[in-house]
């Protein structure tokens, strides 16, 4: 079982996850474009989109805070999709990380909290609170 080191999570040299991280980022959905550059490109804390951790690409990963955000459609409410949402999620907190999770309609509805949860949390798993706050839309 791992001990919490994330860095072994990091899949480098997979050209298959690589190109296809890579085509996620082209083509992100509205939510995931409008929590990406309306609030964590800009975050004191460096945030990575469409990152591979270990069999997985996570929509977004904070290193630092050891924190997962997955933005959820539609299609994630099914019974099939929500028990792999479950298996993945159970994977990547093997290794420490926290996996948030929120649906495309939070983002929509309650785009300010959204990111208020998100700075209290990486602030609170980086363990300083005096770190500068995100930029808050």
């Amino acid at each position: 079982m791992p001990q919490g080191n994330d860095k072994r999570l990091v899949a480098k040299g997979n050209p298959s996850l690589v190109s296809f991280g890579r085509k996620l980022r082209k083509e992100m959905t509205k939510e995931e474009r409008r929590l990406w550059y309306n609030f964590l490109s800009k975050y004191p804390v460096r945030f990575y989109r469409q990152k591979i951790l270990g069999q997985y690409i996570v929509d977004f990963y904070c290193a630092g805070a050891k924190l997962v955000i997955e933005l959820d459609g539609s299609q994630h409410y099914d019974e099939v999709t929500e028990q792999k949402d479950r298996e993945r999620t159970a994977y990547l907190q093997q290794f420490g990380l926290l996996v948030l999770r929120f649906s495309n309609l939070e983002v929509n509805r309650n785009f300010r909290g959204i990111c208020e949860q998100i700075d209290i949390i990486v602030k609170q798993r980086v363990q300083d609170p005096s770190a500068p706050a995100g930029h808050l839309p």
